[in-house]
């Protein structure tokens, strides 16, 4: 499946990314609002927010709102969400998020608006395994 990459050696700390998912997804400029977070830790070592697409989160869902499309992405279906933002709690790479003018939660679904945009190619999408289906394995 394909995925979202975060190169850190590359990144410039422009947040020309967390702009392009703002704007693409809530047609506003607002940080609080990407799907995409970099984070300087003040020693000038960048790091980015953004989801891997694991999918712990999908069972945590007490509505099933959470699935895993065709190309193994993570989905919010937001007309079936409750805004309970379990999900949002549960995430282990914190990549949920939630904004207070939203009812729903809102994550990375590698579209690759960002990767677009980025002046230094710190973002690529790039070819992962699928993870594999909970419950037993063969």
């Amino acid at each position: 499946m394909k995925v979202l990459a975060f190169y850190p050696e590359r990144c410039v700390g422009c947040h020309i990314c967390e702009e392009v998912c703002s704007n693409t997804w809530f047609k506003v400029t607002d940080r609080e609002k990407s799907s995409i977070r970099i984070h300087d830790d003040g020693e000038g070592l960048l790091s980015a927010t953004y989801c891997v697409q694991q999918g712990d989160c999908i069972a945590v869902c007490p509505v099933g709102a959470l699935t895993r499309n065709k190309q193994g992405i993570v989905m919010l279906r937001k007309k079936q969400c409750v805004g309970c933002m379990s999900c949002v709690g549960f995430c282990p790479h914190l990549a949920m998020f939630h904004h207070p003018d939203q009812s729903e939660p809102f994550k990375c679904v590698a579209c690759g608006k960002c990767v677009e945009a980025c002046p230094a190619d710190a973002l690529a999408i790039v070819e992962v395994d699928a993870p594999s289906p909970p419950g037993p394995q063969a």
